[in-house]
């Protein structure tokens, strides 16, 4: 089966909308897709979840903060109306507000002014997030790419890194799961642990009720592949999979372009066949 688990779309920073997204699932023949946008479930409103060509399961990729380190972590077959999904969106999305507003005043200090308006006018009615500041760097001319606005002002360590404000992992474990969800902790090599801090994080990430791994994200090399599906095997996860697809212009996050998990992992998407 073709799965992708883990897309985002105008509605968070994905550059295209739920609609375009849709189609270019169905044109990719994807079988089983979930919309993962950050910190907020409006992509459903938006859609029928029965009038495609797919099989579609509600998601949310939610920020969350483990040891003063960013992560993030997928809410896969949640309730979007469910009271704690409300109470996690409502939380989260106070919380990227807030946090855009330290961003461009970081930026602010730096020399770069009415970045807020700037970001916002690039999120065009979504949530705001770095990318989105990224974007109004490039636009300006400030910096020739958003590769470069993250290197120079966004990324990990640098003056636009805001974590802060993000809740606990057992509290989003707690709202994805009395949602009737099941929580994956999304591309666990983005947070560039040692392997014995990685083991300590999915320790504690299973005790708070965590279920399941992104074994595959995007395009990856094999041998971390097969790393993370001894992971899933040695711990008792179950394996997720999906693009992380932004954009159609970044063939390292295609959508419908998972390569398949490796035998030894057991699917999450087998709990909705």
């Amino acid at each position: 089966m073709n799965i992708d688990f883990h897309c985002h779309t105008t509605e968070s920073d994905g550059t295209l909308t739920v609609m375009e997204l849709l189609s270019l699932a169905e044109e990719r023949a994807v079988d089983m897709l979930s919309i993962t946008d950050h910190d907020t479930l409006d992509a459903y409103r938006q859609i029928d979840t029965q009038n495609h060509n797919l099989r579609i399961i509600t998601g949310i990729e939610l920020s969350s903060q483990w040891n003063k380190r960013g992560i993030h972590i997928v809410g896969l077959n949640v309730d979007s109306e469910s009271a704690s999904m409300i109470e996690a969106v409502t939380q989260h999305s106070a919380a990227r507000r807030q946090r855009a507003e330290i961003i461009a005043e970081k930026l602010a200090k730096l020399g770069f002014s009415d970045c807020l308006e700037g970001a916002r006018d690039c999120a065009t009615g979504g949530e705001i997030g770095r990318p989105h500041f990224a974007q109004h760097l490039v636009n300006i001319g400030a910096v020739s790419s958003i590769d470069q606005a993250f290197k120079r002002y966004l990324g990990s360590g640098k003056a636009g890194d805001i974590k802060d404000q993000w809740a606990d992992p057992q509290t989003v474990i707690g709202w994805i799961r009395d949602a009737g969800g099941a929580a994956v902790l999304a591309h666990p090599t983005k947070y560039k642990l040692t392997r014995t801090k990685l083991i300590e994080l999915l320790a504690d990430f299973q005790e708070a009720g965590g279920e399941g791994l992104e074994v595959i994200s995007g395009a990856q090399i094999p041998s971390v592949t097969r790393e993370l599906a001894r992971l899933c095997r040695d711990t008792g996860l179950e394996a997720s999979a999906g693009s992380d697809f932004h954009s159609p212009n970044q063939n390292w996050a295609a959508l419908g372009k998972v390569a398949p998990l490796p035998d030894n992992c057991k699917p999450i998407w087998q709990r909705w066949q």
